[in-house]
This record gives structure tokens, sequence and C-alpha cells, in this order.
């Protein structure tokens, strides 16, 4: 679920800022441990709770799209990284850093493994009838591992992908994704809904339904 450049912005930042404390003095400010910040990064996936979370709020999604009677123009967009495939594995073993060339390596491998939970909501909104659009910020030479990733783990239906091109490289996702989805407008579809692990994921015109799945790892502009 992404300009990959800013893709890690500062990993913790908002993580910290959020979880800093006062002590007595209001002159006095303290900040937990990167360490433990982590280990409760790790601890929330693997004690179950992104789960809980991300079903959650795909339950109360499909109660809002029960409601819509989808056309044959009616799409829902799916971001990819951290939304449909999960990158906690490559986050978790690199520590929560970020090169960028090993995250490329990572991408090219298509290992990725399905969001728990996400598959569920794209197998419900294929049922119903809604179309879905990848837009994600991979880049254009990551189209082919990334359309073999999303088939491979279930995704086998869906329109059209789209990856940034060369002149969006830099461009930020709260401005590259509204961008998109206007193109999409244009070409006919109507957006009932928009899925993503980012604020900026969802953010701007044409959104339809927005469904924000929980990050805790990083924060996209």
């Amino acid at each position: 679920m992404d300009s990959q450049k800013n893709k890690y912005l500062t990993i913790f930042s908002l993580i910290l800022f959020a979880i800093s404390f006062s002590a007595c003095s209001s002159e006095q400010n303290y900040l937990v441990n990167l360490t433990f910040v982590k280990d409760a990064i790790i601890n929330y996936h693997e004690s179950g709770r992104f789960d809980k979370d991300v079903t959650e709020a795909i339950e109360k999604a499909k109660k809002e799209f029960d409601k819509i009677t989808p056309a044959k123009n009616s799409v829902v967009i799916f971001d990819v990284d951290a939304t449909a495939l999960s990158d906690y594995k490559f986050n978790k073993e690199w520590d929560f850093g970020y090169i960028a060339k090993d995250y490329d390596t990572w991408i090219d491998s298509a290992n990725a493994k399905a969001v728990p939970g996400i598959l569920d909501f794209y197998n419900y909104l294929i049922d119903r009838g809604f179309k879905i659009i990848f837009i994600t910020g991979r880049k254009d030479f990551q189209y082919g591992a990334t359309m073999k990733n999303l088939k491979e783990v279930g995704f086998t239906k869906f329109d059209t992908l789209i990856v940034k091109d060369k002149a969006r490289y830099e461009t930020n996702a709260a401005i590259y994704k509204p961008e998109m989805r206007a193109q999409l407008i244009a070409r006919g579809y109507k957006i009932e809904g928009t899925l993503g692990d980012q604020w900026s994921d969802l953010k701007g015109p044409n959104h339809g339904i927005q469904i924000k799945i929980p990050n805790y790892q990083y924060f996209i502009k």
C-alpha cells in the first residue's frame, strides 16, 4: 500500500509523538525508547490484534456496500502495499528500516502474502458485481512482479493495476492517487469506495466509501 522515496519518511515519527508523555514537570518531556516501539508493533501484528482490527474495518465496510446496487461501471479502488499485500515480514526482517534497493529486490521476489481479511473483502465485492482496480505507488518497472504477486495470492480478477510512471516517481500519494482516480472517472468508472492503509490513499475527490485499515509501521504523505 505509496513515492518509494517518501514511503518511509520517518518510520516511527508519528508513533513516537503519539506515545510521548510528560513528567510531573511540564518542562520535562520523554519519549519511549525506539526498541519498545518496535516491540509494540511486533506484538500488535503477532498477537492477532492487527488481524482483528482489519476484520472489524472490513465488516463495517461490508455493511455500507450492502446498501449499494453496483452498476456495470462500479469500481472499488485497492491500494497494494500493506493493504492487499503485506510488507510486515520484510519490515520486521529489516528492523523496520528502509533501503530502497532492498525493498525493490523484495518486490521483485513477488513473495508477499495477502493481508488477512482483505482477500475475503475482495471476493465479497467481486461476488456482488463490483469491479476492482489497484492503484499503487510502486513504479512502472515493478508492474510485472506486482501483477504476479497479486494473482498468486488470489487477486485474480481485476480491471487494471495502475503503477507510477517515471514522471510521477516523486509525486506524493495524496496528489498522485486522486489524479489517477480522476482519470478513471473520465474513462467512465463510478468509484464506489477506496481501500488503503494510509489516509493519503483515501483523501481527495472521487473516493467513495473510505475504508482505512491500520498501519503503525510507517506514514506516507
